[in-house]
């Protein structure tokens, strides 16, 4: 009689660790992986759905924005004909209008904007806070803080003034004068923003910063997660993928 060969019905070690288990170690962080690049792609869209501006984070590089914004805070921008606030134009409440009518961003009267200095889509962008809008050849000096105009007795002896064409003066809230004064930009006309500052997210910008902190974190305003610039004063430093603020 031939030995016994049949079982008792127990599941073998292999069936028991079933097939997950029996996956390659390759294949299941392959998969993890998928799946977390799968969430951030739906994370990304959902915001530019919302935002209309890509990439819809920026990187704050520079201090011209202090206290309200930081360096290394990471700032949601969002398309400023999407939302725009009360008495907007071009999408955009400058903090004349806005101490009018109470409209506030980032703890004072006005949008803050990203905007492209000079037009110039290889510069670096800048974030700062629109201040009023001036039309095509205005003697706008009679309009400026007087503290925002450096050593100008009048008109001609600033820059931008009259004004070369309509369209905003700005100025970092860290910042003594205005980039159209100190040569960060010319007026900013409504094609050269990018969109408006709706929130920041404290220190977040550091991870974007971090591989390029060697290099100074100079002055600009967001791109691929890009970063951005706020003007503080301090001469213009050039461009990177960054956003600075300028000064």
């Amino acid at each position: 009689m031939g030995p016994d060969t049949s079982t008792d019905g127990t599941p073998t070690e292999s069936e028991q660790r079933g097939p997950e288990t029996d996956a390659a170690p390759w294949a299941v962080y392959l998969r993890d992986v998928g799946t977390s690049v799968g969430a951030v792609v739906l994370v990304g869209l959902f915001l530019f759905a919302v935002s209309g501006v890509w990439p819809p984070l920026v990187a704050i590089e520079s201090g011209s924005m202090e206290p309200h914004i930081d360096t290394g805070d990471m700032v949601f921008i969002m398309d400023e004909e999407r939302f725009p606030g009360p008495d907007a134009r071009h999408g955009v409440v400058t903090a004349e209008r806005g101490s009018g009518t109470g409209y506030r961003t980032f703890e004072r009267s006005g949008d803050v904007i990203v905007f492209e200095p000079n037009g110039n889509e290889r510069r670096t962008p800048v974030i700062h806070r629109a201040m009023f809008w001036v039309e095509d050849g205005e003697n706008w000096y009679d309009r400026a803080d007087d503290d925002a105009v450096g050593s100008a007795d009048s008109c001609r002896d600033l820059r931008n003034c009259p004004a070369p064409h309509s369209g905003f003066v700005t100025k970092g809230d860290h910042n003594g004068a205005y980039d159209q004064v100190t040569g960060t930009s010319t007026v900013v006309r409504p094609t050269w923003v990018v969109g408006t500052g709706v929130v920041r997210i404290p220190r977040l910008g550091f991870v974007r910063l971090w591989p390029t902190a060697g290099d100074e974190l100079s002055a600009a305003v967001a791109a691929d997660a890009p970063d951005i610039g706020a003007a503080s004063g301090r001469e213009p430093t050039g461009g990177s993928s960054n956003v600075t603020t300028e000064g």
